[in-house]
């Protein structure tokens, strides 16, 4: 069983924001692949099915952002998964710039919530990663409210190219080596990135 999880908040109020790309990158998953992510289990949103003639599990953590690790770790213990090679977690990266996204194999938490706490119920920080740029706030806003914010209309095209894009990574680390994967789309990333610099 793979696990892929997308971190955000529950609740009406959170629909879309900053902090939830995760679960909208989740969702669009699930929308592809003809997966229903309904199931209350693990304390978590779940639901099951086939990707890539691969098993996996699809997860919206329940337990807000700075607890999900509760309901992965539980997950991971349930399908006595290797969080290494069994679980792919994407969610937003304040790092990186509106729409880019980075795949990674391993790292540390970066100051975002969610992922503090699952590096912390595991008990380790390797496992899968798609890390989705939202950008960095202003110097006159607060992190949290950044986070907690909505996307202003010009920036939600470009975000739904990176969940799609996100999503498409999900797919491709199921069946290809990670390495292989972090070449594509984290190259693909950053040349997008210099093409737009140019413009």
């Amino acid at each position: 069983m793979m696990i892929i999880a997308g971190l955000g908040n529950p609740g009406r109020k959170y629909q879309k924001t900053r902090h939830n790309c995760g679960f909208e990158a989740l969702d669009l998953l699930a929308d592809r692949n003809r997966i229903s992510v309904s199931q209350e289990k693990f304390r978590a949103l779940c639901g099951t099915g086939m990707i890539g003639g691969v098993k996996v599990l699809l997860m919206k953590p329940q337990t807000f952002m700075n607890l999900s690790g509760e309901a992965i770790q539980a997950a991971c213990a349930y399908y006595q998964a290797d969080p290494a090679t069994s679980l792919i977690v994407m969610y937003d990266d304040i790092s990186l710039d509106p729409g880019r996204i980075r795949v990674r194999t391993k790292g540390s938490a970066g100051g975002h919530n969610g992922m503090k706490s699952i590096i912390q119920m595991l008990g380790t920080d390797r496992f899968l990663r798609i890390r989705i740029g939202t950008g960095h706030p202003p110097d006159d806003y607060l992190q949290i409210d950044w986070v907690l914010g909505h996307f202003p209309l010009s920036q939600r095209a470009v975000m739904e190219q990176a969940f799609d894009r996100a999503c498409r990574a999900a797919e491709a680390l199921l069946t290809t080596p990670p390495e292989l994967v972090m070449s594509e789309y984290n190259r693909a990333d950053e040349a997008a990135g210099a093409q737009d610099a140019q413009e």
